[in-house]
């Protein structure tokens, strides 16, 4: 006899008949689970939910923390390239957006998304940003306001809090929440 069939044949002997003339499976099978065997399965589905729950925690931790990477990165090479253009005179003096008193960075982060004139053509605009990125890790103080960033200009220090109002020269979080690597947002 071929392998899989004495196997199915020890199967079909396996579940006799009752008196009723249904098997031994059928009636389990109508008859459903018992208190204990539900309390079992609550138990695994727990211990596994307990598990998992830290490792989505993470998981939203760390793509809070790329957002983070990616709008810092965003901003400030914004503002390199918006001082490349006053320093190579793509932007119109007459206008006022470049000023060597403040290092040729612009005043203000909405400055960025304003259309600012360029030099020599009479109809021709550009913006830097679209909107201003906002800080992931900070929750919005004014829903109005988008711009929950800490700023710092060139004359602050490097690890300054306060802002001069110069002009834009940097931007942080304001978050004093730790990252994953075990610096603060703020450092960043």
């Amino acid at each position: 006899m071929p392998q899989g069939r004495w196997l199915f044949s020890k199967a079909v002997k396996t579940t006799r008949e009752t008196s009723d003339g249904t098997t031994a499976l059928q009636r389990s099978a109508t008859r459903g689970l018992t208190l204990v065997e539900l309390l079992v399965v609550i138990a695994i589905l727990s211990v596994l939910a307990a598990a998992a729950m830290p490792l989505s925690q993470m998981s939203v931790k760390r793509v809070k923390e790329a957002e983070l990477r990616r709008n810092l990165r965003i901003i400030r090479t914004t503002l390199d390239e918006f001082r490349k253009d006053c320093d190579a005179n793509v932007l119109s003096k007459l206008e006022g957006y470049c000023q060597a008193e403040r290092g040729n960075y612009p005043e203000s982060l909405e400055q960025l998304m304003e259309p600012l004139k360029l030099a020599g053509a009479v109809d021709k605009v550009k913006k830097y940003l679209r909107r201003i990125p906002r800080d992931p890790m900070k929750e919005l103080e004014d829903p109005d306001n988008p711009n929950n960033w800490g700023l710092r200009s060139y004359s602050d220090e490097p690890d300054s809090t306060q802002w001069g109002g110069d002009n834009v020269y940097d931007v942080y979080s304001q978050s004093e929440a730790i990252g994953l690597d075990g610096s603060k947002y703020s450092t960043w």
